[in-house]
This record gives structure tokens, sequence and C-alpha cells, in this order.
């Protein structure tokens, strides 16, 4: 996914292991907004990444069973991942850090997908996922966090989107013309709709033939989110091919009955929630999903089956094709 309006000021960086996209309408607030953003993307990436040694999150899951003195920033986080485990029955699950090493993602994305295989190699996974409603023993206190024996934190479901509220919050405080924020795909508007484009995978993963590049562009205000089974893939030395999207109930990734699921919602930690517990579901997710729609959760969604049927729910703003 990503946003379509050429004309405005843009920047992009990486950070937390993926592209932020920020546009402004209004060129002379780009650099503004762009400090705004890189600070809270710091700030989250000291206390919540599982791939430093000096995060608050690697401390609490190298001590577990024990409470552990962490930034309350860090205590918000594993709140926003409990909360969402609770909305969706445990599929969304913040303890699936030992099922994710197991597959191979035991370091930066960069890291993993950068390896190649080994012919000596011998598959040794065995999936070990933590009880569905494990998240409910996570402990919080104001300033400490503490995590059942045997288990390990990963925000990596939550986190994204959570910096993007975050980051909106403080945009639509300091801007006063339009803007758009994505990161790693989480998308949302300030002050007003944006013309965004709906994709398979980020456009930085687009093919040379365009594979993957954006299929329709849509007026979104508020929250959109993408998750996908096309991106974020990797192959382990032993030559075993996954995604990153778990289904907590084996510990393997999600079986690949959609491509992408993309929801359209007041924020994007709902948006993302939403779309990740869809593929978890596999054929079970429209009726879900037309549930959170009923409940006002969600506004519209859409989804791509493996084989690129489209289905559509809610009032899904109308596509203009790209």
């Amino acid at each position: 996914m990503t946003t379509h309006a050429p004309e405005r000021a843009v920047a992009r960086w990486r950070a937390l292991g993926c592209t932020v996209h920020l546009e402004t309408e209004d060129p002379g607030e780009l650099e503004v907004a762009r400090a705004l953003v890189s600070d809270v993307l710091a700030d989250v990436d000291a206390v919540a990444s599982r791939f430093r040694d000096d995060s608050d999150l690697t401390w609490v899951n190298q001590h577990p069973g024990r409470w552990v003195q962490v930034d309350p920033l860090l205590v918000h986080a594993v709140r926003i991942a409990t909360s969402a485990a609770a909305r969706t029955g445990g599929l969304v699950h913040p303890l699936l850090a030992g099922p994710l090493v197991e597959l191979g993602y035991d370091a930066t994305f960069t890291t993993v997908a950068a390896r190649r295989p080994d012919p000596a190699a011998v598959t040794t996974y065995r999936p070990a996922p933590p009880p569905l409603d494990s998240w409910s023993d996570i402990g919080l206190r104001s300033d400490a966090v503490r995590v059942p024996l045997g288990t390990a934190l990963d925000l990596g479901a939550t986190a994204k989107a959570w910096c993007t509220d975050l980051a909106v919050a403080a945009l639509g405080e300091r801007l006063t013309g339009r803007a758009v924020v994505s990161i790693g795909g989480d998308l949302r508007t300030v002050h007003g709709a944006w013309e965004v484009g709906i994709a398979e995978r980020p456009i930085d993963d687009v093919d040379a033939a365009g594979v993957g590049g954006i299929e329709e562009l849509v007026q979104v205000e508020g929250a959109l989110a993408t998750s996908s089974t096309c991106a974020r893939r990797w192959t382990t030395p032993a030559g075993a091919r996954h995604h990153h999207l778990i289904d907590p109930r084996t510990g393997g990734p999600a079986r690949e009955h959609w491509r992408t699921v993309t929801v359209l919602a007041p924020t994007c930690v709902s948006a993302n929630v939403a779309s990740t517990a869809a593929v978890v579901l596999a054929e079970d997710a429209v009726d879900w999903l037309t549930a959170e729609l009923g409940a006002d959760r969600l506004h519209a969604a859409r989804l791509v089956r493996h084989d690129g049927t489209l289905h559509r729910l809610g009032p899904w703003p109308g596509p203009r094709e790209a």
C-alpha cells in the first residue's frame, strides 16, 4: 500500500524494520511532521523492539515469571496488545516470540531475509504455541510488566499501528494542513481525506513487471491497514518457506486462504487487529468481520483470496482504477 499524491511534500525513510511514508499538503510543514513522527518511532523502538539488547521488552523476555520495571510507554504498548487479544479471543496474540524464533524470525527481517539455504541444514521446528488465553496472564503495573513462564513478548501485530496512531495524534496538534502517515502499511490521515493506493505488497517490493503494484485508488479519511501473506516471507536454512502472520492456535504461519486483507477503521490499531485476525481466521473471516462492522468498530474491509477473488464488506470507498 502507498499513498498517491506526488504533487505534495513527501518523505520516506526506514524505521522499525519497515518503510515510513509521510506526506503533507503544505510543503512547509513536512520537516516538522517528519521530526514528530521520527520522535515517536525512536521512543517506541527503544522500549518495545524484540531485536534490541537494550530494550525494555528484551529485558522482560529475559525474566519470564518475574515483575520487571519498565518505561510506562512499554506498559501502554503491552496494554494495547492485550486489548487486541481480548477483542479477538487470542487470535491476535502478544506472546508469539517463541514460535517466531523457532520459525527463523530471530533477528531483524533484513537479516532473516538475507540468509541463504544450507544443504546440510535440517528442519527442526516444533510448534509450541502458548495457550490461546495465556495473554490474560500477562501482568501489568504502571511501571512494570510480567510475562508467564515459558513465554515471550512480540508486539509486531500491534506496535506499528499504535505508532501510527500516536504519530497522528501529535501531527493533529501541530499541523494546520492535511497530511497522511504510513508506517509499514498502517496508514492514517490527518485533518481530512487522502487518496490512497491499495496494493498486495509494500511498494518497495513491487517487481519490475509491476506484480504487487497498486490495484486501486480510494479516498480514505481515518485509518487503513493491510495484512498480507505476500510480504515478509523468508526461507530457512533448511529450505522451508514461511510468512510472518502466525496462527496462535498452531504456532505456525496462518493458512494462506487470503492473500491480503485491508480494513478501514477509526484507528490504525483497530484496522490492523481486524486485518490480522481475518488472515488467521481464513474462511471464517467474513462472518467475524461482518460482526465487527455491526459493532461499529470497523468501517469496511477488502479481502483477496489466494486465487485472486475479491470480496468487499461494508461501505468500501468507491474504487478508481489505478
